[in-house]
């Protein structure tokens, strides 16, 4: 069943996160520079297609990296917030929808994109605003990214561009998708593990591979990126579903099959699955934030990427 047409998210029940994520949270004193500039990056490569979307764009992109790196320098943010608009710029233009008329197309997109992810020259025939900032993008992080870091962090936008593709393909048949198949794409689509690589970059700390593999660790991103996924799907569901909108390949969609109930019972199941979420990494925050070193910089990090996607439910991009 779907009733979703019709339905008002912000009526509906809600996670309450404050014991986990209570805020207030910290935010940049370079909040504002960060906006200004996103503006001037999306004039220098023209992603969207009006002034209003840049405007919106930046706006929720800059206060938004404001709060995921509070602590960064100003230069690291502009790095951050530029590889998050391209994302979200391509998402939006070429992603769900779009992507679903013409799957083969988005799928020749990518492959350029994966070419220069590679570290090869640009593709024969490629060009426009995505390739040109791609490229600009790329070249800053080599230069700031240790050759581990760069390479976990290209890893993870292949997997974004996947995620779309992935998206595209089955936004029209979600009756496709079991919650296990959901569940291991959605970090993916909503790009938090993205911004969890890229914490290390900006922050200037770097896990050695015997800490990445801590069941702490491991537990802590896990729990993080299902948390920044989930909230999401619930602050986004009735704009997605207004109009007529597919808009079904999401938690409380998934949850209304797999339980056969209505939109409120699966909003009350998807907000105490993201309620458990939370409590578990904060409860690894606390536990990795201990020792001190770079397990406790990275128990930060994530508290504060947490805490942006928690913020940015509450934007007004999610509203109808």
């Amino acid at each position: 069943m779907n009733d979703a047409v019709t339905t008002d998210s912000r009526a509906l029940p809600m996670p309450d996160l404050r014991d986990s994520f209570p805020g207030p949270f910290e935010v940049s004193a370079y909040a504002d520079d960060i906006e200004r500039h996103a503006g001037r990056w999306l004039r220098t490569f023209p992603l969207v297609g009006s002034e209003r979307a840049l405007s919106a764009l930046s706006q929720i992109t800059g206060q938004g990296v404001a709060r995921t790196f509070p602590t960064a320098e100003r230069d690291d943010l502009f790095l951050c917030a530029d590889l998050f608009l391209w994302l979200t710029a391509f998402d939006d233009a070429h992603g769900e929808a779009t992507g679903a008329r013409d799957p083969a197309l988005l799928a020749r997109t990518i492959g350029d994109f994966v070419h220069l992810l590679a570290g090869h020259d640009e593709p024969p025939g490629s060009a426009g605003a995505f390739t040109a900032a791609l490229r600009d993008l790329l070249g800053r992080f080599r230069e700031r990214a240790t050759p581990l870091q760069y390479l976990r962090l290209t890893a993870h936008v292949r997997d974004n561009l996947f995620g779309i593709l992935w998206e595209a393909h089955h936004v029209h048949r979600p009756d496709h998708i079991t919650m296990p198949d959901y569940r291991a794409m959605r970090p993916h689509t909503v790009f938090v593990r993205t911004v969890i690589a890229m914490a290390e970059v900006v922050l200037g700390y770097e896990l050695r591979e015997s800490d990445r593999a801590l069941e702490p660790v491991r537990e802590l991103q896990t729990a993080v990126a299902d948390l920044a996924g989930w909230i999401n799907d619930l602050a986004s569901y009735a704009k997605e579903t207004a109009h007529g909108g597919a808009g079904t390949l999401n938690l409380p969609a998934l949850l209304m099959r797999e339980h056969d109930c209505d939109t409120e019972e699966a909003f009350r199941l998807a907000s105490r699955m993201c309620e458990e979420r939370a409590a578990v990494a904060a409860a690894r925050i606390v536990e990795l934030s201990a020792g001190g070193g770079p397990l406790s910089d990275h128990a930060g990090a994530l508290k504060s990427v947490a805490s942006s996607y928690v913020w940015h439910i509450h934007h007004s991009r999610y509203r109808t």
